[in-house]
């Protein structure tokens, strides 16, 4: 049996972070990943400003910024006659990235990783699938896991966080239940051929008859989001690739030349969109953070940031006690919910009152953007815009490097 100070299960930005953020105070951390690697396409690749901030303080801003990525600037809607108006314009606010910076999250994790690989202490674990957990009495003592080649084994550990994401093995073995809220939507992903005369410095939502797209900018690609009713992915389907082109190509007709890309349904890929948060996050010896803690919308592209801040978080109250006295105390865990909780209740209101007033009015054919008032206001205002952007860019409560994790920094 393996022994550690904390095992974290789930190898994406919440697990990933936190394990360097604990190695750099000289914490022993194991890092369970159950992929061999982190090439997946789809998830959230969105680093907005308050994250780019952070990796400047722990000294991989330059690193980061070496990252192929493309950036949104602004995000707006399209207006009768071609014209469009800025509900959230990011260039207003006072940070030192501006923008939010689309990059593949397997890149983003591969520069966390080399981070964490230079501190001792940190054993990041691929292929290593944690499938339940240790006990003594009430208290969670670690994890057991299951290897690629079907091996098993076992890993003792002071502190358990569960990073493993919105479908958790670690908090369904802990009998923590999510609170499931009310979601209209289901996203669709896919992929378009990039031309070098797309504009793509902002985010433009287009809307259809019971559907919108989002599309972002990639360095070689544009990645679509495909917005309709939850529920609605078998008759998506059933109706075939032809129509989901048409559709496509009726939503955006600026697309159309490029839809015949799309050879298959099997190239749309979808999102079975959750908002929920548990009532507590922790139990005697675990915690979970992150979308273990708190699935997220896709509205706003949020998910990742608000992870990250757990992360961050969970690190700053954590890594003092483990590493003086090798545990950490019931009152010490909720302390980190207890920090989180409210920004995590901030977003998901702000994210249902989108759903309500913006994305379901939309796909019912009643409007095809925001309500007139807030265009009027954002037209007549348009400083009005640095609220939706400071709410989406920087978020309620960002984090703040602990000191024993900033670094100068690094060579690219």
């Amino acid at each position: 049996m393996d022994d550690t100070d904390c095992v974290i299960a789930g190898g994406g930005p919440a697990g990933v972070m936190l394990g360097l953020l604990l190695a750099r105070a000289g914490v022993r951390v194991v890092v369970c990943e159950k992929h061999a690697d982190f090439l997946r396409d789809f998830r959230g690749d969105t680093v907005h400003p308050s994250t780019m901030r952070l990796l400047d303080e722990l000294g991989l801003g330059a690193r980061f910024a070496a990252l192929p990525q493309s950036r949104i600037e602004q995000i707006a809607f399209p207006t009768p006659g071609g014209g469009r108006i800025v509900v959230g314009d990011l260039r207003r606010l006072r940070t030192p990235h501006p923008y939010i910076a689309m990059v593949p999250q397997w890149d983003l994790l591969n520069l966390l990783t080399d981070a964490a690989a230079a501190e001792p202490t940190f054993d990041l674990r691929m292929s290593t699938e944690v499938t339940g957990l240790l006990r003594d009495g009430d208290r969670v003592t670690g994890v057991r896991y299951r290897s690629a080649d079907g091996g098993t084994g076992d890993i003792q550990a002071a502190l358990t966080v569960g990073c493993d994401g919105r479908w958790s093995t670690v908090r369904r073995a802990a009998g923590l239940h999510p609170r499931e809220l009310p979601v209209p939507i289901d996203a669709w992903w896919f992929r378009l051929p990039r031309h070098d005369s797309d504009d793509l410095t902002g985010l433009a939502p287009a809307a259809g008859r019971g559907a919108f797209m989002v599309v972002i900018g990639r360095e070689s690609h544009l990645q679509i989001a495909y917005v309709a009713r939850k529920g609605t992915d078998a008759q998506l389907r059933a109706r075939g690739v032809e129509a989901f082109r048409h559709e496509v190509a009726a939503i955006a007709p600026w697309l159309a030349d490029r839809v015949d890309s799309v050879s298959a349904m099997d190239d749309v890929k979808h999102l079975d969109v959750r908002v929920n948060r548990l009532r507590r996050w922790q139990l005697d010896g675990l915690l979970c953070i992150g979308d273990a803690a708190h699935a997220m919308s896709p509205v706003g592209g949020v998910g990742i940031n608000l992870a990250i801040a757990d992360a961050v978080a969970t690190a700053t109250r954590l890594a003092d006690p483990l590493r003086r006295r090798g545990r950490v105390t019931t009152t010490e865990l909720a302390g980190v919910q207890a920090r989180r909780a409210l920004p995590t209740v901030v977003v998901q209101a702000m994210q249902q009152a989108l759903h309500r007033n913006l994305v379901r009015p939309i796909l019912d054919g009643r409007r095809a953007g925001p309500p007139a008032p807030v265009l009027t206001l954002m037209r007549r205002l348009p400083q009005a815009s640095l609220l939706p952007a400071y709410l989406i860019g920087i978020g309620p409560r960002p984090e703040d490097a602990p000191d024993f994790a900033r670094r100068p920094p690094a060579p690219t």
